[in-house]
């Protein structure tokens, strides 16, 4: 295998440049190393380059590279095999998925290349219309050879709301129990816009754990401390890290005052036990989507229990999970990909509990619909022992498959592009907790640029 050019998301070394979509956990795997990050120039957001020393205090500063959703950067690289000049005119998008989040659009001697990280433009909305007028200037008539795409929920049963629309069913839930203490589940970093919203609109505080409070002002919200507190005496409504809620952790606040709990999100498997294992309930009144896995891995039927059109769901008592994601759903990603068409397009995630390779989709909108879709798994992301996902084509597919014995918690990708071939792609399957990413190395031979 080739050494690396140019990485996405992925910071194991081997590459010449870095870029970073954003700052959740699973996109950020290599930059907490002990000996710090001095392996090359990381390109991420300029709001992404204000957080990283506030959680990967190793990152030589130096060695950042801020990029504003718009503007362009020209890398001139050199091939470790022939020593020759590979050029490379990258674009920042917005990815609207959290602050600072980014799309990276690669043009030059290597095509022409997409990766989505993760995001959501949502229809009809003004911020995603005006990302996408931007990323159809930087195309400037070219086509995407490779489309990474953020394939989270790649299911037509996958739909969600707008955001805005979501936020005030969270509104209207919480002012239907006044005497109640409410606990929300939220990721370090994302989902500002819902906790402004949520106490715009009920005039309240939100309690928020101090390094949350850190990342607000570092964002530039509430500077004057109007909304956020770290004093539980002043709200009744408190916003807490999303893996630290559990329907355990409810039952016990319950003895002490009535308190429900909150999780705005898509995936439905978020509620969990003590144990750390998800837990579902059949209670409430959404409708259960189910869906027939094919081949090879599929295991009966998939009890997705989820209906977007009919929250709040309850889970247990006092447990409650509404769909506000900052992930993009069905009709948004199909709606991306027929502005886009690409030739190809490869998912960056992959779920155990419901995998759907978008090609099972979205593959009469790529130009190349003879590319092969057999992605053989590097297990334990090691080189060696590979073995084929399954048998045969996968786009005839367009089911999700349950993987037997895993968990349903989801699980990224690190799609790795190798010199012999620009179409088919290797996939390393890791837990969410680690990182997805792309490495973009040198084929054998030049691509012409269209």
């Amino acid at each position: 295998m080739d050494e690396g050019l140019v990485s996405v998301d992925t910071f194991s070394g081997g590459s010449q440049a870095y870029f970073l979509t954003h700052l959740h956990q699973d996109h950020t795997r290599g930059l907490g190393a002990a000996a710090g990050w001095r392996h090359g120039p990381l390109y991420c957001s300029p709001v992404t380059a204000r957080l990283l020393p506030t959680r990967f205090p190793g990152v030589d500063a130096s060695l950042i590279r801020p990029i504003a959703a718009g503007a362009s950067a020209s890398l001139s690289l050199t091939s470790p095999i022939s020593g020759r000049t590979v050029s490379l005119h990258v674009t920042a998008l917005p990815a609207i998925h959290c602050p600072g989040s980014l799309m990276f659009l690669f043009r030059g001697d290597l095509g022409c290349r997409l990766y989505t990280g993760d995001f959501r433009w949502e229809l009809g909305c003004d911020k995603a219309r005006a990302a996408k007028k931007a990323l159809l200037d930087a195309l400037a008539g070219d086509t995407v050879d490779v489309l990474y795409l953020d394939n989270s929920y790649c299911h037509p049963s996958l739909n969600f709301p707008p955001r805005r629309v979501v936020a005030q069913q969270i509104v209207d839930l919480i002012r239907a129990h006044p005497d109640h203490e409410v606990i929300l589940g939220i990721d370090t970093l994302g989902k500002e816009d819902l906790l402004l919203y949520i106490a715009r609109a009920l005039q309240t505080k939100i309690w928020v754990w101090p390094q949350r409070l850190l990342t607000m002002h570092l964002l530039g919200i509430d500077d004057n401390r109007e909304i956020f507190t770290t004093q539980t005496s002043l709200t009744r409504v408190r916003a807490v890290p999303r893996y630290g809620l559990s329907i355990e952790s409810l039952e016990a606040l319950n003895t002490v005052c009535p308190t429900i709990g909150i999780m705005p999100s898509g995936n439905t498997w978020l509620w969990r036990n003590s144990e750390g294992k998800s837990k579902f309930s059949g209670k409430g009144p959404a409708k259960s989507t189910k869906c027939k896995g094919r081949g090879r891995g599929a295991v009966g039927t998939i009890e997705m229990n989820y209906d977007p059109s009919s929250p709040p769901k309850l889970f247990e008592k006092d447990s409650y999970t509404l769909p506000y994601t900052d992930h993009a759903c069905f009709a948004e990603l199909e709606d991306f990909m027929q502005t886009v068409r690409p030739s190809t397009v490869v998912g960056i995630v992959s779920s155990s509990y419901c995998y759907v390779n978008p090609r099972g989709h979205f593959g009469h909108l790529c130009g190349d619909e003879a590319c092969s879709d057999k992605m053989p798994v590097k297990n334990g992301g090691h080189a060696g022992n590979s073995t084929p996902v399954k048998n045969g084509r996968h786009a005839g597919n367009s089911t999700p498959k349950r993987r037997p014995g895993a968990s349903k918690a989801p699980r990224r990708r690190m799609v790795k592009i190798s010199s012999p071939t620009l179409y088919r792609s290797r996939a390393i399957m890791m837990k969410r907790r680690y990182s997805c990413g792309a490495k973009i190395v040198e084929p054998e031979e030049p691509i012409p640029v269209s």
